[in-house]
């Protein structure tokens, strides 16, 4: 068993979704902590050295740790078995070029993208929590709100009849166009941090841009402390990434508290929780 190596100190790079937020807040600037950084031996082989291609297989929960179990109708057990491309395989772009890895993810879900620079971060999530219901046949439920008038378009409204999987990814991109991280924000239920539940969104609106990350997986020890997972997609279009915590090297999981919510590439606070 190995232990992993703590983080001293990581060059991070804020390059999208809102520059704003990695340059001019200074919550947003990283300082590591090594005490703090890593919780003993809690996080050991948290990322398991094997290539399985669903994510609850993928990943050990911390030592002490049990993965929560999910109804396997519901969006929380759709996120835990997202399949994930092989172990190493990195993330692209929708123009195919390759996202070099800089500590941000450590795993890339297998969902194609459109060839054109539409799903970003809030759009990722979308896609997520639709290509959940329209799976599940739940047609008449898929919808999400324009930023102009913040009124919802319905999936069967734009299918007219035709709910094919070709119809649906023309609506998605037809979404993409029009709604980002203001429109999800304004559109979501807000949930108190410590309520914490798989399929909740940390969104923030921004000037211009904002970004928006969902969780994917939590565990939890028999004291009641949790821990969670999340994912995300970027500026520009890219394929959708399982995150690293930045103070904790090679590992995915979060501790949840009422602190700030330090990811890779970007910085969330408690009262960002949003749900569907």
């Amino acid at each position: 068993m190995s232990v992993y190596t703590i983080f001293i100190s990581i060059l991070l790079f804020f390059t999208s979704c809102n520059r704003q937020n990695a340059t001019t807040d200074e919550s947003s600037n990283l300082t590591f902590d090594v005490n703090k950084a890593v919780k003993e031996a809690i996080y050991i082989e948290s990322l398991q050295e094997n290539d399985e291609l669903l994510l609850i297989d993928r990943f050990l929960p911390p030592n002490g740790y049990e993965v929560l179990r999910s109804d396997s109708n519901s969006f929380a057990h759709y996120l835990q078995y997202l399949p994930l491309k092989p172990q190493g395989t990195k993330v692209k772009y929708y123009d195919g070029t390759i996202k070099n890895n800089d500590f941000v993810y450590c795993s890339v879900v297998d969902q194609d993208i459109d060839a054109v620079d539409l799903q970003q971060c809030a759009d990722a999530v979308m896609r997520l929590r639709g290509e959940y219901l329209y799976h599940k046949k739940r047609y008449d439920e898929i919808k999400f709100n324009f930023l102009s008038d913040g009124k919802p378009r319905y999936f069967s409204d734009y299918a007219k009849n035709d709910y094919s999987y070709t119809k649906f990814r023309k609506y998605m991109k037809y979404i993409f166009g029009y709604a980002n991280t203001a429109s999800l924000k304004a559109e979501l239920s807000t949930r108190q941090i410590m309520e914490m539940q798989i399929g909740d969104v940390l969104v923030q609106r921004g000037n211009p841009y904002g970004h928006a990350v969902i969780v994917v997986n939590m565990a939890e020890n028999k004291k009641g402390d949790k821990v969670f997972m999340l994912a995300q997609s970027y500026m520009p279009a890219q394929e959708i990434q399982i995150l690293i915590n930045p103070k904790i090297e090679d590992s995915p999981w979060y501790e949840l508290n009422e602190n700030d919510i330090y990811t890779p590439e970007w910085t969330f606070y408690s009262g960002d929780l949003k749900h569907f």
